[in-house]
């Protein structure tokens, strides 16, 4: 039998079988169980609660360990999300919120992630001997003074903007 007629969706599953991406680039399977698992989290939570846990150690656990499942390795997979993938965690963040485990106040799911995106990317930066350090395009300087950059990479053309350093090598480029 050809392998191009079959017609199941072939998954692929990388770092340590916790993330998951199918042959249609979706990761629409992956972030479904990555919530699924979260939510036995919280009824843990809401078991520790019942039980007289303080509010304040909740808030650690949730934040310590549920929010670290949902973000694990986003910046390798949050590329290929849908909308309706991004509008399904940031849905689950607010039922941290209504459950009085996460603060209105704290950083929505994107925001963390662009957060994470830029601390990687300064990492990256900063370090020459960075395992990612070959994805960077070339340094470049100019003799001229314009206004500053975020980095002193030279811009190629903008390619596929789910690999998260050509999306941040023209992040904030107006």
């Amino acid at each position: 039998m050809d392998v191009s007629s079959w017609n199941a969706i072939i998954l692929i599953k990388w770092l340590d079988e916790k993330q998951s991406i199918s042959n249609r680039l979706s990761v629409s399977e992956h972030v479904q169980s990555v919530i699924s698992k979260c939510a036995q989290s919280m009824h843990a939570l809401k078991i520790l609660r019942s039980h007289g846990m303080s509010s304040d150690a909740l808030k650690v656990i949730y934040k310590s360990v549920v929010l670290t499942k949902l973000l694990y390795a986003s910046p390798a997979w949050l590329g290929f999300a849908t909308s309706a993938d991004k509008q399904r965690l940031e849905a689950f963040l607010r039922r941290g919120v209504r459950l009085n485990l996460y603060s209105a106040l704290d950083p929505s799911v994107s925001q963390r992630v662009q957060d994470t995106d830029d601390e990687l990317f300064s990492a990256v930066m900063a370090n020459s001997h960075h395992v990612l350090q070959h994805m960077l395009p070339d340094r470049t300087s100019h003799p001229y003074t314009l206004r500053p950059r975020r980095h002193d990479c030279s811009l190629t053309v903008k390619e596929e903007s789910r690999n998260f350093v050509i999306r941040l090598l023209f992040k904030d480029m107006y």
